[in-house]
């Protein structure tokens, strides 16, 4: 089954993409995509695919526009090339939090990257930890939603504190259904920081609810973009007596002044995973480290073509 599999990368996951076809020991698909010299995207593959399960690997981080652009045509060039069904693996699925109306006149763009990617031909999609569980309805083809938590899991066993010590602390309200995940497999405590947001990109952090004095505290989340709210939630973490803060974090989008906010802070460690490609700030930052989703990622893209189960991943 592994002969009839193709794996291409985008230019967003290529060294992702090398790591699944290692860890799947095979090679990746040779697969051209160029600009034009008014940047215009341009995709050749370069090898037969006709019949073939062709998984494309391509999150769709900075650039955002650029790299979605790339996956569509990507998927269109498999298509017409007669591959026998075509997988989009979205480590990151950008527009993930535009998933409701937030007022008046405004898009729910993430369904209309779903309606974007389906239309371009793509049979299923593969991801990582959506922001909003509800995105899986919003396409009309078979949807997986994988879980970094085992990662997660086993590195903080590794390397967090004392099981005495640990507390996994929710940044917000809304994350608590993440969190209690976490927490329920280190056996450890939850608390939630509540904070509320006086304007988009800003955060201000109000009370903790719970009790982390003398705790080694693990802040849980899916996104960090900006940073703020983490830096915040950390800071009053620390003032609330905790005795270190680190932070397990999915996709680390890390824009603006995201790198240095978090390098300046008083949080001990950062851990995202390489769903995004870590730029060369974050590779040199002092308390920021990465950890890889590519066995996983791996795993599920083996099952998928192989009809297996992939929620028993996470069993």
């Amino acid at each position: 089954m592994k002969s009839s599999i193709k794996i291409i990368a985008g230019n967003a996951s290529r060294p992702l993409a090398e790591a699944i076809a290692a860890y799947l020991e095979l090679p990746l698909a040779k697969c051209m995509v160029r600009r034009f010299a008014d940047m215009e995207i341009f995709v050749e593959l370069q090898e037969n695919v006709r019949g073939e399960d062709v998984f494309i690997v391509q999150s769709t981080a900075f650039p955002a526009n650029d790299h979605l652009m790339e996956l569509l045509i990507m998927i269109d060039a498999a298509r017409r090339s007669s591959a026998r069904r075509i997988t989009a693996v979205i480590p990151y699925f950008g527009y993930a939090r535009q998933d409701r109306r937030t007022s008046g006149r405004t898009p729910i763009s993430a369904k209309l990257v779903a309606n974007l990617i389906t239309r371009a031909g793509a049979d299923r999609v593969l991801t990582l930890d959506l922001h909003a569980g509800q995105i899986q309805g919003f396409f009309d083809i078979p949807t997986d939603n994988l879980f970094a938590a085992p990662v997660m899991v086993r590195d903080i066993k590794e390397r967090a504190g004392s099981t005495q010590d640990r507390m996994v602390v929710s940044p917000d309200v809304g994350g608590v259904v993440r969190a209690r995940a976490i927490a329920k497999r280190i056996d450890a405590p939850l608390a939630i920081v509540d904070k509320r947001r006086e304007r988009p990109g800003e955060s201000e952090v109000m009370n903790i609810i719970g009790d982390v004095e003398g705790r080694s505290c693990i802040l849980v989340d899916d996104i960090v973009d900006s940073g703020g709210t983490l830096v915040n939630a950390a800071e009053a973490l620390l003032n609330a007596g905790a005795k270190d803060v680190s932070a397990y974090i999915t996709h680390g989008v890390l824009s603006g002044g995201a790198v240095s906010r978090i390098a300046a802070s008083r949080m001990k460690e950062l851990v995202i995973t390489d769903s995004i490609q870590p730029t060369q700030a974050v590779k040199l930052a002092r308390n920021i480290r990465v950890v890889t989703i590519a066995p996983l990622l791996g795993e599920a893209i083996g099952r998928t073509a192989t009809e297996s189960s992939v929620s028993s991943l996470f069993d």
